[in-house]
């Protein structure tokens, strides 16, 4: 459905050809430990590893017919193996062989999404150094509040995007499970050491009680932290979409040669990759909420699950290594404007260091709710118009018998506010 929007790599994963190629696998390790354990003849181990192919168009055309894709997979590559393949699959079911290999793609796949989470921190980081100290006003409620830096604010999305790798590699350990337990997971004619030994191959765990299915608990947990992800990237691009706004055009996505922003209005740059990743991230939570349902399944199993895994599956993994790439790009490509920035500082006319002053009136004696009061009336008026914040403080001879002018003066220096800026860069790397 997504495939054409991903790398080539994870579309391969989630391949029918890259699937089938699983399930061989694991029917051939399976085979190889049940010959060594003397339940089945050693030439029906050897017949399948030389001989054992499938091809997907036929496995299809079986399928169509017997409903199952399975036994249409079984049947083709005893097509290919000969009589001895009646031991081929002995004593296991379906999802022993559903279920592992999906672990398998998760595992593959999930490979792919922490190489784009590394890829993107590397970039984040990248402009975080670049404007680590270019100041730019916060905002609280979309109001300006106090300085910060546009750096600071980056080096915020590097540290958040970190946690959600975390999050991810931890949920795809818990996906990494196969089984190979039999009917309903009592390893009844399969043994534990025959699953041992292919998990072990394989690079997975076996499920520590299974049933007819690995529990849908852990696939829960992974699709959660990729919704987690998806809502952090959306994050970052909501801050995108604001700050591209006409009236604060502190930043914009990049704007390639030839590009059209509208159809009407030849004027537009809009932020589209922002919106779009928005948009997908949206996408996202409704598979994790998918995967919720999949969770409780009748007694040992139902079939509930399956038609919602081969959507969500495959989507949610491609969708994510795309939202990785296009982020990247987007952090890549970002276009800062700092004198805009600087402009917006200044564009209240000085109701930004309000606080500070605030501060310093308390620790110079004056009781806090007096200095909140004479500060508020004189940021109040302003805004309005004509003097700004310093200079009414300035003619204010309550204030400057508390506080000199020359410390009033120094009050409205931005540079104070980022005094703990390498403190904060510093710790968040070291963390890294």
């Amino acid at each position: 459905m997504l495939a054409r929007y991903s790398r080539p790599e994870m579309s391969r994963i989630w391949s029918d050809e890259n699937r089938f190629k699983i399930w061989l696998e694991i029917e051939t390790l399976a085979l190889e430990k049940m010959s060594e354990q003397g339940s089945v003849p050693r030439e029906a181990y050897l017949a399948l590893k030389e001989k054992g192919s499938f091809n997907v168009e036929r496995v299809l055309e079986i399928e169509e017919r017997v409903k199952h894709d399975v036994i249409a997979f079984l049947t083709n590559v005893a097509e290919s193996v000969g009589p001895l393949s009646r031991y081929v699959h002995r004593g296991m079911t379906s999802s022993d062989l559903l279920d592992t290999a999906l672990a398998v793609q998760f595992k593959q796949a999930g490979a792919l999404i922490l190489e784009g989470i590394e890829t993107t921190l590397g970039l984040l980081k990248e402009r975080a150094l670049q404007y680590k100290y270019t100041a730019c006003i916060g905002r609280s409620h979309g109001i300006h509040a106090e300085p910060i830096t546009f750096g600071l604010k980056l080096i915020g999305w590097y540290a958040e995007l970190k946690r959600q790798g975390a999050r991810v590699e931890a949920a795809l350990e818990g996906v990494k499970v196969g089984k190979l337990a039999g009917a309903v997971g009592t390893y009844a004619s399969v043994s534990p050491q025959v699953e041992a030994h292919v998990m072990t191959r394989l690079g997975l765990k076996p499920e520590s009680v299974p049933t007819q299915i690995v529990q849908r608990d852990r696939h829960a947990c992974f699709f959660s932290a990729l919704a987690q992800l998806g809502a952090s990237i959306e994050r970052f691009c909501v801050e995108i979409r604001h700050l591209q706004r006409t009236e604060v055009h502190e930043v914009e996505e990049e704007f390639s040669k030839g590009q059209k922003g509208s159809s009407a209005m030849p004027h537009k740059r809009n932020p589209i990759l922002s919106e779009n990743l928005c948009g997908l991230a949206r996408l996202l939570r409704g598979y994790a909420l998918s995967a919720f349902e999949n969770v409780a399944l009748w007694h040992e199993r139902d079939i509930s699950h399956s038609s919602v895994e081969r959507i969500i599956g495959p989507d949610a993994c491609i969708l994510v290594d795309f939202m990785l790439a296009r982020f990247a790009k987007l952090v890549r490509g970002l276009v800062v404007y700092e004198d805009r920035m600087k402009e917006n500082l200044e564009l209240t006319r000085g109701i930004i260091f309000s606080g500070t002053v605030l501060v310093e009136l308390t620790d110079r004696g004056m009781l806090r709710e007096d200095a909140y009061t004479v500060v508020q009336k004189h940021a109040l008026a302003a805004l309005q118009g004509g003097l700004g914040l310093k200079d009414r403080l300035l003619a204010d001879k309550e204030v400057t018998a508390v506080m000199p002018p020359a410390e009033i003066e120094g009050v409205f220096d931005v540079s104070r506010h980022f005094k703990q800026v390498d403190l904060i860069f510093d710790r968040t790397l070291i963390a890294a």
